[in-house]
């Protein structure tokens, strides 16, 4: 029984193992091939539609890991970056009743994310069947039974793209589908070859006509070459002409300028002279004149400082004469007097009191010395 049991455990870890492996296969190849049950991986450049039980869900996913119920739910990878449809083999019939082929045109195209659940409710998952590869078929169509084979191959040709990115462009935005015409390039289409060794020859005559014309051309072009040289020689002469003889009367005019100027600038300069010695001397005659008033004020102050002194001197022997005019100075001074006049003047004395008088006379005088 024991050796029943490890060998039952035996089997159930064998068992998990090949589980494992199972599931681990699965998950493998999910992240390969995008269809795994429980999850799925949306590349970069895409968005993830969704459907369950067969009806578009209004739910777009970004790029990365996503969850879904395998068994309600189916997932689409719709492209929203720039993609290149290319459309093959249209065959087209000319105004004229010549079928051609276009071998193939190429359209660049993106459609907006925002417009992609609308987009793919209206027009499925292969939307760009109905708005490119059809719509491609339809406007080649229209345009080959509209101009003849010589328009299609080569007058209209090189406008050809143009105006199909905007016959398409217009249906999209006419209906709405968020769809961008980027560019679209045509290649030349295919012509029957009996018509094609026709064209050849009419190319060959058109070159040739061509080669004439280019030749004739540039005989033209070196004849007007040639003229517009000699008049550019002629207009360049004139010119030096009219050049040298505007230097010479502007030389003119700058010396009777220069003249004026000179002449303009010593008067200028005679009147700035005569006014500086005017200034000059009038300064001269206001200095003399301040001098002149300064001496006389000097003048007088000393004659004011003279007089003043001698007022002084003149107050103070007032003063010095009336202290001494006392009545002895008074007596005495008469005395003094009077004995210079008796000195002075002859005298003739009568009388027989000559001698008293003398006497009399003599000491009084030298009493009043002596005092």
């Amino acid at each position: 029984s024991l050796l029943f049991f490890f060998l039952l455990l035996e089997m159930l870890r064998r068992l998990f193992i090949v589980l494992f492996v199972v599931v681990v296969a699965w998950f493998v190849r999910f992240s390969t091939t995008g269809k795994a049950i429980f999850f799925h991986t949306v590349p970069e450049g895409h968005v993830g539609v969704y459907s369950r039980f067969g009806a578009i869900v209004p739910q777009v996913t970004s790029p990365g890991l996503h969850f879904t119920n395998p068994v309600t739910t189916s997932v689409d990878f719709i492209q929203v970056t720039l993609q290149t449809d290319t459309v093959r083999n249209i065959p087209c019939g000319t105004s004229g009743g010549v079928t051609i082929t276009f071998d193939k045109i190429e359209v660049v195209n993106r459609l907006e994310k925002g417009h992609v659940f609308k987009t793919v409710r209206d027009y499925g998952v292969n939307y760009d069947k109905v708005w490119i590869f059809d719509k491609i078929h339809h406007e080649i169509n229209q345009f080959c039974s509209s101009h003849t084979l010589h328009e299609v191959y080569i007058d209209k040709f090189a406008d050809l793209d143009e105006s199909l990115a905007e016959a398409l462009q217009e249906s999209c935005d006419q209906y709405d589908t968020g769809i961008d015409i980027i560019a679209i390039r045509v290649t030349k289409p295919r012509i029957p070859p009996k018509i094609a060794k026709e064209f050849e020859a009419v190319e060959a005559q058109k070159a040739n006509l061509l080669v004439l014309q280019q030749a004739q051309l540039a005989a033209m072009r070196e004849e007007e070459t040639k003229m517009k040289k000699q008049k550019i020689v002629a207009e360049k002469e004139r010119t030096i002409a009219k050049i040298n003889a505007e230097k010479l009367a502007d030389v003119s005019h700058i010396n009777e300028k220069k003249k004026t100027i000179e002449t303009e600038a010593e008067a200028e300069r005679q009147k700035m002279v005569a006014r500086i010695k005017e200034e000059q001397l009038t300064l001269e005659k206001k200095g003399q004149a301040d001098r002149d008033r300064i001496d006389i004020a000097l003048q007088e102050e000393k004659e004011t400082l003279d007089i003043n002194l001698s007022y002084e001197r003149n107050q103070k022997e007032l003063e010095i004469q009336q202290q001494q005019l006392t009545p002895e100075f008074l007596t005495l001074r008469h005395h003094q007097l009077v004995s210079k006049a008796l000195s002075e003047t002859p005298k003739i004395y009568f009388g027989k009191s000559l001698p008293d008088l003398m006497e009399s006379l003599i000491p009084r005088e030298e009493n009043h010395q002596n005092k």
